[in-house]
C-alpha cells in the first residue's frame, strides 16, 4: 500500500509539473505575442501604406494605390456578413458617381474568402465602384483594421485625413468625401 501511494504522489506531482510548465509556457507566449504584435497604428496626418489588391469580376485586373496619386480615395473595409456594412453601401453608391467626377475615388476592400457570396452582393446593391478582394487579410493587416466596417478618406497627397470606425450616414459620408476632393 506504501508503494502505490507513493506512486499516486509521484504521478501527482509529474501531472501538476507539467500542468504548471504549460501554463508558464502560455504565460510567455502571450507576453511575447503582445510585444512583437505592437504594430504601429495607422493614423490621421501619416501617409496611407500602398498596396494591389485584385478587383472582383474583372478577370485579373488589380487597383494600386499608388496609381490613385492626386486622387481623394475613401477606403472601406467590409464584409457581407456585416450588418453596418450592408446599410452604407447605397450611400457609397449614391455619392460615387458625384465624386468621382471630382477626383475622388471609393475603394470597398472586401475581407469575405467566398467571390461568389461576394459577386451577389455586388449585383444585388447594384455596385459600380471598385470592390477588392483581399483574400488574405494583408491589407487589413497593413492598415491594422480592426472592427469592420472601418473606413479611411485618404487626400490627393496620399495622407489619412480621417478614419472612421463604424456605419456612416449619407451626410457624414458626403462631409468626409468633401474633405478628401482635389482642389480643382
Amino acid at each position: 500500500m506504501k508503494e502505490s501511494t507513493l506512486k499516486k504522489k509521484r504521478k501527482r506531482l509529474i501531472f501538476r509539473t507539467s500542468l504548471l510548465a504549460v501554463m508558464v509556457g502560455l504565460v510567455i507566449f502571450a507576453i511575447v505575442s503582445t510585444l512583437k504584435d505592437d504594430k504601429a497604428v495607422i493614423a490621421k496626418g501619416e501617409q496611407a501604406p500602398n498596396f494591389q489588391l485584385e478587383k472582383f469580376g474583372s478577370g485579373g485586373e488589380t487597383i494600386e494605390l499608388s496609381e490613385l496619386e492626386g486622387k481623394g480615395v475613401m477606403l472601406n473595409f467590409w464584409a457581407t456578413y456585416c450588418g453596418p456594412c450592408k446599410d452604407e453601401m447605397p450611400y457609397m453608391e449614391k455619392l460615387y458617381p458625384k465624386y468621382k467626377e471630382k477626383g475622388v475615388e471609393i475603394l470597398a476592400v472586401n475581407l469575405d474568402t467566398t467571390e461568389l457570396v461576394v459577386k451577389r452582393f455586388i449585383d444585388r446593391y447594384d455596385l459600380t465602384f471598385p470592390v477588392l478582394q483581399d483574400k488574405g487579410g494583408q491589407v487589413m493587416d497593413l492598415y491594422n483594421i480592426g472592427p469592420i466596417p472601418t473606413t479611411l478618406f485618404i487626400n490627393d497627397e496620399g495622407e489619412i485625413v480621417e478614419q472612421v470606425t463604424g456605419p456612416l450616414t449619407l451626410s457624414k459620408l458626403e462631409g468626409y468625401l468633401q474633405q478628401i476632393t482635389p482642389e480643382e
